[in-house]
């Protein structure tokens, strides 16, 4: 290196290097305090979004703004609202949010048009304006058992002009943030169509039932006219040959004569075929008489003792109506004999007021309802349901009490007077 002349040149010492124990503490400090600096990053953002979720829940947020790819987007909860506004507005069955006191808070246009109101007279108003005193109990009482899972009940909804609309109401409590809010919600479906489908279905089988006895007339009345009149000619000729035959003739008298008891209880079998496709009796004699002649059939066949209580009646009942608690009690009894395994029946006919009470009770095992919700199903007979829409023909209505080794019961009313109904 070059100097001025007369001075002395001097190199600076090179820098003190740490050692490597120093160099390890230094970079352990730093990764400790970037792993702090994010935890507290962490909790800072956790903490920041369970105040964003609180204050959510509680409606003290109007708006939420959530980060995307093209930047920041706006919801509102007005916005997010608004899609569940347009698919309740566009259901087929009434919505509404009932206040506590059932006021309603909120009603979509299907509902205002079943009551056939304007919605701004609907909104505010009762929900019980809409109902009678009797679905208005009912509902009552419906509401103070309803819990999270809901119920249903069938009322009847009185319109604005008066005119009333079967349906049904599908209730659903809501979570409650204060007195004014929502605390529960209902969804009316209109049965009208469903109901004049039923009466159709109704109908349908009603005539069913009526050709049905029809051809059991029919079938009867060549069973009796045709069958039974030619056993009852190959039995006379039968008997006249066993007569003929002498006593030397010992082998062929006895066939003869068994042959003639055999076509005996031929002529029995279908003459009581005959009787339960088509009772002459319940004609002729009337329903006492067709009653007491099944119980009394039953019990010879069976060997089950039957109890006849059997109290007049003031008028004797349409047709149809015998025929229905006759075919009852036939199919009853039917049931008793292959399932009950009873050793007593009672049978007894009363008149509550204008209706005919029919009851028929048995000791048998019975059966449990819960396991066999739909009643015992027969290939030959009615079964339950079968017997419930004979006595709703005419107006009727039936009932049966079973519990599982605890016997049976069955109440069918019927109205004396056609055109009325059981109460």
């Amino acid at each position: 290196m070059k100097t001025a002349r007369g001075q002395h040149s001097v190199r600076p010492a090179p820098p003190r290097l740490p050692g490597r124990g120093h160099s390890r503490l230094a970079a352990t400090s730093r990764a400790a305090a970037a792993k702090s600096g994010e935890l507290a990053g962490l909790r800072t953002r956790l903490a920041e979004a369970e105040e964003t979720l609180r204050a959510i829940r509680t409606g003290e947020v109007d708006a939420v703004v959530i980060a995307g790819k093209q930047g920041p987007r706006v919801f509102t909860l007005q916005g997010a609202e608004h899609a569940y506004r347009v698919l309740i507005e566009s259901m087929n069955e009434g919505a509404l949010t009932l206040a506590a006191d059932r006021t309603i808070l909120y009603a979509n246009q299907t509902f205002a048009r079943m009551v056939k109101c304007p919605l701004e007279q609907v909104t505010g108003s009762s929900f019980r304006r809409f109902l009678s005193d009797a679905d208005r109990a009912a509902l009552q009482r419906l509401l103070k058992r309803a819990n999270r899972s809901g119920a249903k009940i069938p009322v009847k909804l009185t319109a604005g002009d008066g005119s009333q609309m079967p349906v049904q109401i599908s209730i659903r409590p809501l979570p409650t943030n204060g007195p004014n809010h929502a605390t529960i919600g209902l969804v009316v479906t209109d049965l009208t169509e469903a109901r004049q489908n039923e009466q159709m279905l109704r109908a349908l089988s009603h005539r069913l039932v009526q050709t049905q006895e029809a051809e059991r007339g029919r079938v009867a009345l060549g069973l009796h006219d045709n069958i039974t009149q030619l056993l009852c000619a190959i039995l006379f000729r039968s008997q006249a040959l066993a007569e003929r035959l002498s006593a030397r003739d010992g082998p062929a008298k006895r066939e003869a004569i068994k042959l003639r008891a055999m076509l005996g209880k031929a002529a029995e079998e279908v003459e009581r075929i005959s009787r339960g496709l088509r009772p002459s009796v319940l004609d002729q004699l009337g329903l006492v008489a067709a009653l007491r002649h099944t119980s009394q059939e039953f019990e010879k066949r069976t060997g089950v003792p039957v109890k006849l209580t059997f109290a007049p009646l003031t008028v004797r009942m349409p047709s149809d109506a015998e025929l229905a608690l006759y075919r009852i009690l036939q199919e009853t009894l039917k049931n008793v004999e292959r399932h009950a395994r009873a050793r007593h029946v009672a049978v007894s006919l009363r008149q509550q007021g204008a209706v005919a009470l029919l009851a028929i009770t048995d000791d048998g095992v019975g059966f449990d309802r819960n396991r066999h919700p739909a009643g015992r199903k027969e290939t030959s007979g009615l079964g339950l349901l079968g017997m419930h829409e004979r006595a709703a023909y005419v107006g009727g209505a039936f009932l049966v009490r079973s519990v599982h080794r605890s016997g049976t019961s069955v109440e069918v009313r019927i109205p004396l007077l056609p055109g009325a109904a059981a109460a």
